[in-house]
């Protein structure tokens, strides 16, 4: 469950750069919950190619974290806010990091 959780989690971060067929694949397995079967049947694909492409999208959402640390870079400041005790200084930094 934490593996689905934190793809869905670098997806939201890095999605933009995968290509148009892997978000779509990608969104039908982890979003919709439709299974690789599916998936196929509706891309007119075989269901060997859409496990092939959701396998290597996971691994690039993955390499693109271990290279940016974007997601990392985000929870360490999660953590850092949680942790002030000042009220306004708090909210005011979690208003920037939704922007």
């Amino acid at each position: 469950m934490y593996n689905k959780l934190y793809l869905i989690d670098l997806y939201d971060i890095y999605g933009s750069l995968l290509t148009e067929k892997q978000q779509n694949y990608f969104e039908d397995y982890y979003f919709d919950n439709l299974s690789l079967k599916e998936i196929s049947e509706n891309n007119s694909v075989s269901r060997n190619a859409v496990h092939n492409s959701i396998k290597e999208t996971e691994e690039k959402l993955k390499k693109y974290e271990f290279n940016l640390k974007i997601y990392e870079k985000n929870k360490k400041i999660e953590q850092i806010i949680n942790n002030i005790k000042i009220e306004e200084i708090k909210e005011e930094l979690k208003r920037i990091i939704e922007e």
